[in-house]
């Protein structure tokens, strides 16, 4: 092989590779349940964006045992080669169980306190201007209640805009109908605080005992009644191909807060990615992390955090 050859490869194979770093990672401890990772672009940025993940033991990346997608990961990445920093953490259930010591009295309202402890973290730091939270399905709502103070800006990123007991009527009423009578008798019992022992078997993982308690501080809110306590500028995001979260949900959302934007993606699904298929292509996708998330979702957060700066 000539010596010119050798040349032009090395060359060719530079501009095939580039080198150049489009964002850094540090891992940092919030506190002795916060764990988290902070994404920031390679230029410096004044703004922050925090990661709020949703229902379940969800880790840092939007993973949990057996399903893993990546979704809040890779928007962490995209956001950044958009020069906007994120810190994403993972829930306080996912360090216990690594730590195999689960603590049976968490309330819905510790992933709040858990939320307001990473704010105040970024606040008291005073690297970042402003600090935006951006809240994924069941995180939607925690980011709602969490962004009183020292916040700049909100995003509902597939957030219910019900309460979650009328969430989960509609969603057991639709998938296992011959419970739904029974569904809405439990549910409005555990509404009213009242501990409920009579279920059906099959719906053992929503009502059994241990998490009733959980599910009695999760109830007491209703999406659409704390959001209209946000003085800031809100994006609510919902993917058409949502099998989770509805379209009616953010409409709700939207209806509560005119003021809010309200962005509908087309074929976007509950993790971000988008689906041309059916719902066995998106079922799938929830245990396909090599999906890119959706690049109209990086392009109205993007916009959002930059007109709000």
């Amino acid at each position: 092989m000539t010596f010119r050859l050798l040349v032009f490869m090395f060359f060719t194979q530079g501009f095939l590779f580039p080198q150049t770093e489009t964002f850094t990672e540090k891992n940092l401890v919030i506190n002795r349940h916060i764990d988290g990772t902070l994404t920031s672009p390679a230029n410096n940025t004044d703004h922050l964006a925090i990661i709020i993940g949703g229902s379940g033991p969800t880790d840092r990346d939007g993973n949990q045992n057996f399903l893993k997608n990546n979704a809040l990961k890779k928007l962490a990445y995209e956001l950044a080669k958009n020069g906007v920093a994120t810190f994403r953490y993972d829930k306080r259930i996912v360090k216990q169980i690594r730590l195999r010591s689960i603590d049976p009295n968490i309330m819905f309202d510790d992933f709040v306190e858990d939320a307001i402890a990473a704010i105040n973290y970024f606040t008291s730091k005073k690297i970042y201007n402003k600090i935006y939270i951006i809240g994924h399905s069941q995180g939607s709502l925690v980011g709602i209640l969490a962004s009183k103070n020292n916040v700049h800006g909100f995003i509902s990123l597939a957030g219910a805009g019900q309460n979650i007991g009328d969430v989960l009527i509609e969603q057991i009423s639709k998938t296992a109908p011959q419970f739904s009578d029974q569904s809405i008798s439990i549910i409005n019992n555990l509404k009213k605080g009242k501990l409920v022992n009579n279920y059906p078997d099959a719906l053992t993982s929503i009502f059994k005992e241990d998490i009733q308690l959980f599910m009695i501080n999760w109830m007491q809110y209703n999406p659409s009644e704390s959001i209209k306590t946000l003085k800031i500028p809100i994006l609510i995001i919902n993917g058409s191909k949502d099998l989770q979260v509805s379209i009616n949900e953010a409409n709700m959302l939207k209806e509560a807060m005119p003021d809010a934007s309200l962005k509908i993606i087309q074929d976007m699904n509950h993790v971000l990615v988008m689906i041309a298929g059916d719902d066995l292509e998106n079922s799938k996708s929830y245990n396909e992390p090599n999906r890119k998330v959706s690049e109209e979702l990086i392009e109205h957060i993007v916009t959002f955090i930059e007109s709000n700066k």
